[in-house]
């Protein structure tokens, strides 16, 4: 997604994207919910991670643009936000939570390595960019 998207529009495609999801695997919403809670906080996490001289508009979101200190940063710590989120609100159990805080991190190792994988793959190194001016 784009740095600048609005945010009603970033809550309604988490929970289309979350729907979706829970529609093909029965789960009553929980995907629903934990893109949601994802979209919301998405802002917070990019305030956060703010570099010194700020976003240019037409950054993207991947490895080769933001760095790859930076992107490990923010990828990981969205991707522990929703695995907490859908593991938790499957459970709704305190009484399991070690197994359901085990389950959530060693979930986020292996999706953020998978996402790491995909971005050096499918995404091309930055460009130069070429002022025609």
């Amino acid at each position: 997604m784009p740095l600048s998207i609005n945010r009603v529009w970033l809550l309604f495609l988490g929970f289309i994207v979350g729907f979706t999801v829970d529609i093909f695997y029965d789960t009553m919403g929980i995907h629903a919910a934990a893109s949601v809670l994802l979209a919301f906080l998405r802002p917070h996490v990019l305030n956060l991670l703010t570099p010194h001289d700020g976003y240019d508009s037409s950054d993207e979101v991947n490895i080769h643009v933001m760095g790859t200190r930076w992107f490990l940063t923010y990828a990981f710590s969205l991707i522990l936000l929703h695995h907490a989120a859908v593991f938790f609100l499957e459970t709704i159990n305190f009484q399991t939570a070690l197994y359901t805080l085990a389950k959530t991190i060693l979930s986020t190792i292996f999706t953020g390595i998978v996402v790491v994988i995909i971005q050096l793959l499918f995404f091309s190194p930055k460009r130069e960019r070429i002022d025609y001016r």
